[in-house]
């Protein structure tokens, strides 16, 4: 599990969002291997996520969530890959909208 600094209740948001993406999970607030699957997904169709879909939060999957964020929810730190304060701060941004 890796929510990123998410609440369960901001991850919950975000697991509902993702079935269109191919999540099947419970809504648990608890972003596992599915959730970060259908994210995975999501970023490779539409977000430059170019790595594996395979449900690990590493660096290519936090590069594009980083490209992601800065584009809508006001990211300012580097594409490097680091899921640092800064990107789950955004992260929280984006939980919060949706």
């Amino acid at each position: 599990m890796n929510n990123l600094g998410l609440s369960l209740s901001q991850a919950k948001k975000v697991q509902r969002s993702l079935p269109a993406w191919g999540y099947k999970g419970e809504t648990d607030g608890y972003l596992g291997t599915g959730s970060w699957m259908a994210l995975q997904r999501y970023m490779k169709a539409y977000r430059g996520c170019n790595g594996a879909v395979d449900g690990v939060v590493g660096l290519n999957t936090v590069k594009a969530l980083q490209r992601w964020m800065k584009t809508q929810f006001n990211y300012k730190g580097p594409i490097d890959g680091i899921a640092g304060p800064d990107t789950r701060a955004a992260f929280k941004r984006y939980a919060n909208f949706i």
